[in-house]
């Protein structure tokens, strides 16, 4: 896996979504597409199949957070889907994330990428203390949990990334950073607080971005994946 743009598909229904994505289907090379809670609550996997078939590789973003065992279960099934990414948060403990490990395995051995929230971007550090009563250095707490990912044999961590090039100094090369926050230039934070343009984000070390409304909502999405690509990747 190398750089690449994720696009948080993070649409209402399989119309809103479908409608989205065809807008794609010139490009050789159809974009990630990351699908999260609100649509695959909404859809249910046959959604997940249904924009695998169209091409796009796939983030599943369901962040599990639970006990170690109803994880693995939850994780075996999910690794019947086709997907190549997916996620729980470190929050849950390294007993947690090696279970989880354990059910996305399948018999043959093969499995998606998987991959550790450590502290959500719309968290700073006051919300931190006052809402978590975590009184570590935030920066602290994200190495903490992205070192534990990857003693339970996690493949990397989501964090913001003002944290990704540290991740890879305490965790190496190889170990993925995968970053939301990404706004351009000329656009609004809305619910984020720790954000960078994508530019920002390859030089501060981000292995993929994932943006959401500065493509999503922009009035061309195509030119706007392709300005994001054109400053992260090319």
């Amino acid at each position: 896996m190398g750089k690449d743009v994720i696009i948080a598909c993070d649409f209402a229904d399989a119309r809103e979504t479908l409608a989205f994505l065809n807008r794609f289907s010139p490009l050789q090379n159809r974009p990630f597409a990351k699908i999260g809670m609100e649509l695959f609550y909404a859809e249910g996997p046959d959604m997940v199949r249904r924009i695998r078939d169209m091409g796009h590789p796939i983030f599943l973003d369901l962040k599990l957070h639970d006990i170690p065992n109803t994880v693995k279960k939850a994780m075996a099934v999910l690794s019947r889907l086709d997907v190549d990414l997916c996620n729980l948060h470190a929050g849950g403990g390294r007993p947690m994330m090696e279970a989880a490990l354990e059910g996305l395995t399948r018999p043959d051995g093969t499995r998606p990428k998987l991959i550790a929230v450590t502290m959500l971007t719309s968290t700073d550090q006051t919300v931190m203390e006052r809402d978590l009563l975590i009184g570590r250095p935030l920066s602290e707490v994200v190495m903490h949990y992205a070192e534990t990912a990857r003693e339970a044999g996690l493949d990397g961590v989501v964090c913001s990334p003002l944290e990704a090039g540290l991740v890879h100094e305490r965790c190496g090369g190889s170990f993925l950073t995968v970053t939301p926050g990404i706004r351009f230039a000329d656009s609004e934070k809305g619910d984020q607080r720790r954000v960078t343009t994508p530019a920002d984000a390859r030089a501060l070390g981000s292995d993929y971005i994932v943006v959401g409304r500065p493509i999503t909502a922009a009035a061309d999405p195509v030119a706007a994946y392709q300005k994001c690509l054109e400053d992260f990747v090319l």
